[in-house]
């Protein structure tokens, strides 16, 4: 029988958490991709993609769940790792148990230098005597990668707790300079600092709030962000997902928040369907980003649906609102498998163009996926764009489980494959990369998997990324592959 996949999750990798909180398991802290071209990190500016990854349940000397991330680097041939921590030298804070440091990431260009930057959270980090008050730092890129980093001032210290547990990063007013969104699962107030960051505690290029109608207290706050231009204006917009504040108990909800030249605007949200906001970008080449959203429960949006939805809510002038909808399971006709339930299809989403034909494709995850009668070992479906440039449809997809040929590994019960997923091109040659994360591999150390995209359509790779090939401590359950900066 299936797990719901959030309450699994949840319970193996963020237990320590008082009251039981789950860290949201979604690479929704990033830029969106923007058609044709795929967003990515490069955090050495030499031209091939990087992905950040986390293990939030790593231990770092000796002290449990203290978490850990790892960099990916991309490279014409094969990738080099890097692992860092609160006791990497230059890194704020010391690593301490229960930081769980890494429970969201988001990339961006945060100083103008032409360095990509990360900032990375860490919910359960207590600031002097704020138990679990949360912090966020910003680790800084450069020739050889990400070195260094500086604390984001919390501007309501005391006032809530687990600060840094939902980020994102992009350009919402159009200066050129990538800003950083930061929420809380126990507030519906989004701190927006604006872009021009310095290297100094606290500076950045101003700073405002916006307040999102969602329910706020313990375990409600704000869930997930992303951005991308769904009303073709050329300035990044924000979605807000969280718990909608008009119902007695409340309801997962969406609110899309147009960008401006003054940033954000608040007053003027749209309300969207529920679903995990995971990505946006140009599905049909109109000139307005899409915005892709998980539907990991059962139920889909017309309550007939087994095993999760990924929805397409297209962008259009008068905003994502007034769009039209797509909607993908594992019964749509040409996508493999059949929907069950407890599959988890949706439960994380990424676009980016795979087989190089300037269109953007969909990797879904589907991290509940029982196949052969192994439990939750996890699986990935990739949707393609039609050759027209006319949207994503179900029409030649690609199922991946670790008994695929080319895979790595093999299917093991509860190894959550597809948990997160991420388009990347990390060799540089045009075509995305596809990297899957798996969790629960190995009893919960976890692990990642990088397929390169050959030209005949392929997706393989000679290993997997294990936590012994990037350095990370084994005990506990790390949790490798559970977040990626996408």
């Amino acid at each position: 029988m299936h797990k719901h996949l959030r309450t699994a999750l949840a319970t193996a990798t963020a237990a320590a958490l008082t009251g039981g909180l789950a860290i949201a398991a979604t690479g929704t802290a990033t830029a969106a991709d923007a058609s044709p071209a795929i967003a990515q990190a490069d955090f050495n500016a030499d031209g091939y993609g990087d992905v950040a990854v986390s293990a939030t349940g790593a231990t770092v000397n000796g002290r449990a769940k203290a978490g850990a991330v790892t960099i990916i680097y991309g490279g014409p041939t094969g990738n080099r790792y890097a692992t860092i921590h609160q006791d990497t030298a230059g890194v704020p804070g010391t690593a301490e148990q229960s930081d769980f440091f890494g429970s969201d990431l988001a990339y961006g260009d945060f100083d103008n230098d032409g360095y990509d930057d990360l900032a990375v959270g860490a919910v359960g980090e207590d600031v002097g005597s704020d138990v679990n008050g949360g912090t966020v730092a910003i680790l800084w890129g450069s020739a050889s990668g990400l070195k260094g980093g500086t604390t984001v001032k919390d501007p309501r210290p005391t006032k809530h707790d687990w600060f840094g547990g939902v980020m994102e990063a992009a350009d919402f007013n159009g200066d050129g300079v990538d800003d950083l969104a930061i929420g809380t699962f126990t507030s519906r107030v989004v701190d927006v600092y604006r872009g021009g960051f310095g290297r100094t505690k606290g500076v950045t290029g101003g700073h405002y709030t916006l307040t999102a109608p969602v329910l706020s207290g313990e375990g409600s706050g704000i869930r997930f962000l992303q951005s991308g231009d769904a009303n073709g204006d050329g300035i990044k917009d924000l979605v807000v997902n969280g718990y909608e504040n008009d119902t007695e108990i409340g309801y997962n909800a969406n609110f899309w928040f147009p960008g401006s030249a003054s940033g954000v605007q608040s007053a003027t949200y749209q309300k969207l369907p529920a679903g995990i906001i995971t990505d946006i970008g140009d599905t049909d080449s109109d000139g307005y980003d899409d915005i892709v959203m998980g539907i990991e429960w059962d139920e889909g949006i017309a309550g007939a649906n087994k095993g999760g939805t990924a929805l397409i809510a297209h962008g259009t002038a008068s905003g994502p609102a007034y769009g039209e909808r797509q909607e993908f399971t594992q019964d749509t006709p040409g996508v493999p498998g059949g929907g069950e339930n407890g599959d988890g299809f949706g439960a994380d989403l990424d676009l980016g163009d795979i087989n190089g034909d300037g269109h953007l494709d969909l990797v879904v995850g589907s991290p509940g996926e029982n196949l052969a009668g192994v439990v939750d070992t996890g699986a990935a479906t990739v949707l393609y764009g039609a050759a027209d440039g006319s949207g994503i449809t179900g029409q030649g997809s690609k199922f991946l489980s670790q008994d695929t040929p080319g895979v790595p590994n093999s299917n093991e019960q509860n190894d959550y494959f597809g948990t997160d997923v991420r388009i990347t091109d990390l060799n540089g040659d045009g075509r995305g990369d596809v990297v899957i994360g798996a969790p629960g591999e190995n009893g919960g150390n976890g692990a990642v998997y990088a397929l390169r995209s050959g030209a005949d359509g392929s997706l393989t790779s000679p290993s997997g990324i294990y936590v012994s090939t990037v350095g990370i401590d084994p005990a506990g359950s790390p949790r490798f592959g559970y977040t990626f900066a996408d």
